[in-house]
C-alpha cells in the first residue's frame, strides 16, 4: 500500500508482469487508473466520473431488453413503431428513442411490452409475422369480442393468455 495515496497496488505476477490495472474505491469514491500501459503511472488513479455528468444518465442500447424486445415485436410480430405506439400509448418518437436505448420506458409501459413480447413468442409457434399482427389486431369471440391488443394495453394479459392456452391444446383454431 502506497501511503502517499492511501492505494494498495496489487503485487505482480510470477512472471514479472505486473497485472492489469482495475478500478478500487477509496474514501466512497471511485477511482480508475491513469494507464494501465504506462509504467510511469502504475497505482497512480483518478476519480471516475459519469460520461455525462450532471445531465440526464442515457442507458446503453446494448444493456437493455427494451431495444431487442422492440426488434423481436417487429421481426417476429410484425410490429411497426406505429403498432407499438399506438399499444403503448406514446409517440413514434418516444419509440424510436427506446429503439435506439437512449430512453426507457415508464415501469407500467416495460410490462405491457414484455407481455407483448411473450404473447408474440407464444404465437409465433403457430402464424408467421404478419398472421401475429393480424391475430393481435382481430375482435376474438374467445375474448368477448375484444381485440388482444387492446387488452395487452389494458394490463389484462392473462386474458389472452388463456386462449392462447386453448390454442396449444387444440381446443381453439
Amino acid at each position: 500500500m502506497s501511503h502517499e495515496t492511501g492505494i494498495s497496488t496489487p503485487p505482480a505476477y510470477n512472471d514479472g508482469t505486473p497485472p492489469v490495472a482495475t478500478t478500487t474505491a477509496v474514501a466512497g469514491r471511485l477511482l480508475v487508473p491513469l494507464s494501465n500501459a504506462d509504467e510511469t503511472t502504475a497505482g497512480r488513479f483518478q476519480d471516475a466520473k459519469p460520461a455525462n455528468s450532471g445531465r440526464r444518465l442515457v442507458m446503453n442500447a446494448k444493456s437493455s431488453a427494451i431495444p431487442r424486445f422492440i426488434k423481436d415485436l417487429n421481426d417476429e410480430g410484425g410490429l411497426s413503431g406505429t403498432d407499438l405506439a399506438n399499444i403503448t400509448d406514446v409517440s413514434k418518437a418516444t419509440v424510436s428513442r427506446w429503439r435506439s436505448g437512449s430512453v426507457r420506458p415508464q415501469p407500467g409501459t416495460q410490462l405491457v411490452l414484455s407481455d407483448l413480447h411473450y404473447i408474440v413468442g407464444r404465437l409465433r409457434e403457430y402464424y408467421t409475422a404478419d398472421e401475429i399482427r393480424t391475430w393481435l389486431y382481430a375482435r376474438h369471440p374467445q375474448l368477448g369480442g375484444a381485440r388482444a391488443i387492446d387488452l395487452i394495453n389494458q394490463n389484462r394479459s392473462e386474458d389472452v393468455l388463456r386462449v392462447l392456452d386453448r390454442l396449444d391444446a387444440d381446443a381453439y383454431l
